[in-house]
């Protein structure tokens, strides 16, 4: 070999690890600032609008600090969490891709497949919340319309939400069909705008509705028991249920090492760089939370609703609740692709190992950005459709949300951040670290099973009252 190819080559070597990562993938560029900005992105969404019912249980006096408590618990565990991004060294171990890569290289065995039970459950719920959350919001661009043309106590703007629904579903089997929905680029500034848009045009609405009461509304200890003839038990269940609608707006652990994974190789290191991008956006988010949660109370009082733009304690503007109300779907609409992508791959690749040269499995059916095969048309299909079914039965979205929040907060958000620090970091068992964290653990727990506890009550409560697939 010559001299000058030896010196190309070399050349060549050194522009390719210009490039790539230690891992041989394209060089990662994220920095804080895009780190906080893709976590305040994927914690703000329709979680924020159950925040002002949720405060109206818990009163002046826990309301806040419980949400305060909430973002604590949250930032801290993160942390733990971004330390596990690497297994072993935290500058140079090996990458992990996503939340189930991290339990796998660090714990391994069975509580790999007890987290991916949880997330791909979790997942599942979310498609039947975001259902429920989006018909709702089609149900109350009509009801808007209709009381704004006949009056706020016009009967004929009473509606069911299934027809919204079952429109609802139509949409996701079409956009099912698109493979890696999940990937387009724009469809986080789209999200983005849209979650920005509901929630600040909600915060506007209550801060108006707050001056023109000319006093903020509310009591110590939130709804009063007799009120409406709410019994104690009645308001235990209620409380529990808010720390579940609490929980479902600040998850999003899930998504927190596929976020780290996007920033720039060390120095400084990956974990470094996290904490402090989650320091700032968890900051930013439980800021935005408590002053939209302690707002909608402050113009509702005891009688928020359990959906701030849905219930109707805004009736005017009416075009202004429209276009809420409207961004709500349009962000739930790619929302509910990005999370249920992952059950659809996890499916399909399992049904191509099997069947690896099964036409009914592989053959695709190219027709603009959709691609059906035959599984692919059928089993997105009848998921979406199950979904669907599941929402019109279940349409309560108060306490969807606060089961929702209840299933993940504990084993996404606490339990399996805290077993890979422990392991990760190698903490002697006994030791004060060990004990704090294992308490954080079974204290976290506790209010995951009071909150799912709750939800259920009410979920029984709202039963009483109510036909399934009636809206």
């Amino acid at each position: 070999m010559s001299i000058t190819t030896e010196v190309s080559l070399e050349a060549g070597n050194l522009a390719a690890s210009a490039v790539l990562d230690d891992d041989g993938r394209p060089r990662r560029t994220g920095t804080v600032l895009t780190a906080s900005a893709h976590i305040v992105t994927a914690v703000i969404g329709s979680g924020v609008l159950s925040l002002p019912w949720a405060v109206a249980q818990l009163g002046w006096a826990a309301g806040p600090p419980v949400m305060l408590l909430f973002g604590g618990v949250m930032y801290y565990t993160s942390t733990l969490l971004a330390e596990c991004y690497r297994a072993g060294d935290p500058a140079t171990g090996r990458r992990s891709y996503s939340y189930t890569d991290a339990v796998r290289a660090i714990l391994g065995g069975t509580k790999v497949t007890l987290c991916g039970v949880v997330q791909y459950v979790n997942l599942a719920a979310i498609a039947v919340g975001y259902t429920i959350a989006a018909s709702i919001s089609m149900q109350a661009v009509w009801k808007a319309n209709c009381f704004h043309a006949r009056g706020h106590d016009a009967h004929a703007c009473r509606s069911s939400s299934v027809p919204y629904m079952i429109a609802f579903g139509a949409v996701q089997v079409v956009f099912s069909q698109i493979p890696n929905f999940d990937q387009i680029k724009w469809l986080s500034i789209v999200a983005s705008v849209m979650s920005f848009t509901y929630s600040g045009i909600g915060l506007g609405l209550a801060v108006a509705q707050t001056v023109a009461n000319g006093a903020f509304r509310g009591t110590l200890t939130g709804v009063a028991v007799g009120a409406g003839g709410l019994t104690v038990m009645h308001k235990v269940w209620r409380t529990m249920q808010a720390l579940g609608n609490i929980a479902f707006a600040y998850s999003f652990s899930n998504v927190l090492i596929e976020i780290q994974d996007t920033i720039k190789a060390p120095p400084p290191s990956e974990a470094a760089v996290m904490k402090k991008a989650t320091a700032i956006s968890i900051a930013t988010t439980t800021a935005f939370y408590t002053l939209c949660g302690c707002m909608g109370y402050a113009a509702f009082g005891n009688a928020a609703p359990d959906n701030l733009l849905t219930g109707f304690g805004f009736y005017e503007p009416f075009w202004l609740v429209d276009v809420a109300n409207a961004a709500i779907v349009v962000h739930l609409v790619g929302a509910y692709q990005v999370f249920c992508q992952p059950i659809f791959a996890f499916v399909e690749s399992r049904a191509a190992a099997a069947w690896p040269d099964s036409a009914f499995v592989s053959k695709e059916l190219r027709v603009g950005p959709f691609a059906p095969t035959a599984l692919r048309l059928a089993w997105r299909s009848a998921y979406v459709c199950l979904a669907t079914v599941v929402a019109m039965a279940l349409p309560f979205f108060g306490s969807v949300v606060g089961l929702i929040g209840a299933f993940s907060f504990w084993p996404l958000t606490v339990y399996f951040p805290v077993e890979m620090y422990i392991k990760q970091r190698a903490v002697t068992r006994g030791s004060t670290k060990w004990i704090c964290l294992k308490a954080l653990a079974v204290v976290c727990l506790l209010v995951s099973v009071a909150a799912a506890a709750g939800s259920i009550a009410g979920f029984v409560g709202a039963f009483k009252a109510f036909r399934p697939f009636s809206g």
